[in-house]
């Protein structure tokens, strides 16, 4: 006699049979979608790459501040505030303030008119061994403030120095700016040699940079504090008449004003 499980693998056979069947339909449906939409796939991917080299930045060796910015602006002025004041001592023993005192006060002032920015504030002492001549230097001091062009809105009064001990001065005081030139490395520190980069030396530029800060007047015209003086549209006028006519529009000179060899030399 057979074994019972010898028997029984037909039956069983017979029901394997239509589910392998199916598995095979099914995946073969499923590996014929996969190829169909591989040519889709491909062109997305192939999209998507163009996209990104699109996007991308080709490797370079200059410095991205260098193409935001000039050279100059590589070199920046820094501005910083500053307040300037003027001590004057008040003398127990004088009626007026001395030549010298006002000589000072004058050139003080002057330079109020230049590069001040905000108020002029003139503090008169609380405490002097001389309240009257405290009094007087303030109200001198206002005067030649006004004599150098300064309006009186533009001036402030204060006290101090209450409660002190000692006698104390009348002060002067006033907001200012200052340039600081960037700093410049030695040229001995920079390899002239070196080309392999071309860009641009850091020394470029910065020397322009360190005389502008010398030789302005006023550094607060750095930080836009100041307006701009309203065109003469007379002038501007004149101009436009002349170019219309077809005449020059530059300025008569005088023989003084030119420039050639006088004979006298030559």
């Amino acid at each position: 006699m057979k074994p019972m499980a010898a028997m029984a693998l037909p039956s069983r056979l017979t029901n394997i049979v239509p589910l392998w069947a199916l598995w095979k339909s099914r995946a073969r449906q499923t590996m014929t979608r996969q190829i169909r939409s591989l040519p889709a796939l491909i062109a997305l991917g192939a999209g998507a790459a163009a996209i990104s080299a699109c996007a991308s930045v080709a490797p370079t060796a200059v410095p991205a501040a260098y193409l935001e910015n000039s050279p100059l602006d590589l070199n920046p002025i820094q501005v910083e505030k500053r307040t300037e004041f003027l001590e004057v001592a008040i003398d127990a023993q004088a009626s007026e303030l001395s030549s010298s005192d006002r000589a000072r006060i004058r050139e003080f002032l002057a330079g109020y008119v230049k590069r001040g920015h905000g108020p002029l504030v003139l503090s008169m002492p609380q405490v002097s061994a001389n309240p009257q001549l405290a009094v007087a230097a303030v109200a001198e001091a206002r005067a030649i403030a006004w004599d150098l062009g300064v309006e009186y809105e533009e001036m402030t009064g204060r006290a101090h120095g209450a409660g002190s001990p000692v006698s104390e001065p009348m002060i002067l005081a006033y907001q200012s700016y200052e340039a600081i030139a960037p700093y410049c490395p030695p040229k001995s520190t920079v390899d002239f040699s070196n080309i392999d980069s071309n860009n641009q030396l850091p020394t470029l530029g910065c020397s322009v940079r360190t005389n502008l800060a010398a030789m302005i007047i006023d550094p607060g015209d750095l930080l836009g504090k100041r307006a701009l003086d309203p065109s003469d549209l007379s002038r501007r006028q004149v101009i436009l008449e002349k170019f219309r006519a077809g005449e020059t529009t530059a300025s008569a000179r005088s023989n003084q004003e030119s420039g050639a060899v006088s004979s006298a030399v030559r």
